[in-house]
């Protein structure tokens, strides 16, 4: 068992240089790579979630645009309908004043016009009034004309 322990003992012995150079080993590779190796990740890893946090923030302000935009395209298309609602009244009175001038000039002609035809059945009336005497007279004349014509004959006879 001394042999046992003896070999043991040299084969320990002889790892204690192998175990001081993996721990040296450890060190440097601790130093010179994995620090680095884990720093340079988590840059990279603050990196992309700033890259993430800054598109965010460029999709919502191009959605605030857009929705200015959209907006303000809603209210020009708001002051156009208006324009065009106001033109079509002014229209639509411009009209209403023609249309009550013509009815009113209309009205007048008419009144002038039947102005103008009682003026005519009144002297028409007044000119059948004479000829109606007129012709009243030549009937008389006609049917008494024979009578008178006679009378005077029958006055002769008779005195």
């Amino acid at each position: 068992m001394d042999e046992t322990l003896r070999q043991l003992g040299g084969l320990v012995l002889g790892a204690v240089p192998t175990v001081i150079f993996m721990l040296a080993l450890y060190g440097i590779y601790t130093v010179l790579v994995h620090r680095p190796l884990v720093s340079v990740l988590a840059e990279r890893q603050s990196k992309t979630e700033g890259a993430v946090a800054k598109a965010r923030a460029a999709i919502a302000y191009a959605e605030a645009r857009t929705s200015d935009y959209e907006q303000r395209l809603r209210e020009a298309r708001l002051a156009i309908f208006r324009k065009q609602e106001e033109r079509r009244q002014k229209a639509l009175q411009a009209r209403t004043a023609v249309v009550a001038q013509a009815r009113t000039e209309a009205q007048g002609q008419i009144e002038s016009a039947r102005a103008g035809i009682a003026q005519e059945k009144e002297r028409a009336q007044a000119g059948l009034q004479a000829e109606a005497q007129n012709l009243a007279s030549e009937i008389i004349q006609v049917v008494l004309q024979p009578a008178m014509a006679a009378q005077p004959r029958a006055g002769g006879a008779g005195e």
